[in-house]
């Protein structure tokens, strides 16, 4: 259903899935400590297809609608890690802008692109940092800097991850925390400071992603653009409950091997994408 029309039934069944895919979604995040984005727009994807969602537009809600929950979840982990002091807020004023212009080019290029293409790029993405997981070659051994990138380098790296968590839906926790432990910070800091850079990534990229779907006539019910909000309250509110209990059962598995699983998870499910990109 799309449009102006409005069929209870199906409302009823989209919100009872959707919030069936957050439960699903919050464990999984909170068991691998990372990975919002990276578990959201699949189970967005396969939700909203199985809904009717026309193909050329579901990589796009589901892209949008998922930055959007990255904005709540990241500011509860600010929070949180925060209480510990964990969190750099100069490192997170400085790299601000950089950020804030990466997105910007991610939303310029996924204003060009087609659901298609979209997908190519996610299962590209997500096939790549699922390798990293299993095999860590990126990660060094020991800090190759003593300080955070500046100028030029900054810039850059900053850029390149805003249009890339722009453009997969994500919040950019894993390279973002993967910089800054290659910079001699404390792997906690790293990763208190990265839910910081998520909330820069993840709100003008939202909405941007609603500006660009507000003239498209055919998106699910409850979207404003390219975002849902009933994905978006779903998935939220359900993440909230579970979260706690992934976080609590990874810590009862090794860690080494839950990041190998975790890269195994990510490789299948660009390849589960990529399939159905590829026989759309």
């Amino acid at each position: 259903m799309s449009g102006n029309e409005i069929d209870y039934l199906y409302v009823i069944e989209m919100v009872g899935v959707l919030m069936a895919a957050g439960l699903a979604a919050g464990f999984v995040a909170g068991m691998f400590g990372i990975g919002g984005g990276f578990v959201v727009v699949p189970a967005l994807l396969i939700v909203f297809t199985y809904f009717g969602v026309e193909p050329d537009l579901v990589a796009h809600v589901a892209i949008g609608s998922s930055l959007a929950t990255i904005i709540v979840t990241s500011a509860r982990s600010v929070y949180a890690h925060n209480g510990h002091g964990a969190v750099d807020f100069k490192i997170i004023k400085d790299w601000t802008l950089p950020l804030f212009a990466g997105v910007l080019l991610g939303l310029f290029l996924a204003r060009y692109m087609d659901g298609r293409s979209l997908k190519w790029v996610f299962s590209l993405g997500v096939f790549f940092m699922g390798l990293h997981f299993i095999v860590p070659v990126l990660q060094p051994k020991k800090p190759v800097a003593s300080d955070m990138p500046h100028g030029i380098a900054l810039w850059s790296i900053a850029t390149f991850l805003g249009a890339f968590s722009a453009l997969l839906g994500i919040g950019g926790g894993t390279i973002a925390v993967l910089v800054m432990t290659a910079c001699g910070r404390p792997i906690h800091q790293a990763v208190g400071t990265a839910a910081g850079f998520g909330i820069i990534i993840a709100l003008p990229g939202a909405i941007g992603f609603a500006i660009l779907g507000l003239s498209e006539p055919h998106l699910p019910f409850g979207s404003v653009g390219y975002v849902n909000l009933i994905a978006v309250a779903a998935i939220t509110t359900m993440s909230f409950i579970t979260a706690p209990l992934g976080a609590k059962a990874a810590h009862s598995l090794n860690a080494k091997m839950l990041k190998r699983v975790f890269g195994v998870y990510l490789v299948a499910t660009s390849a589960i994408v990529l399939y159905n990109t590829v026989t759309a």
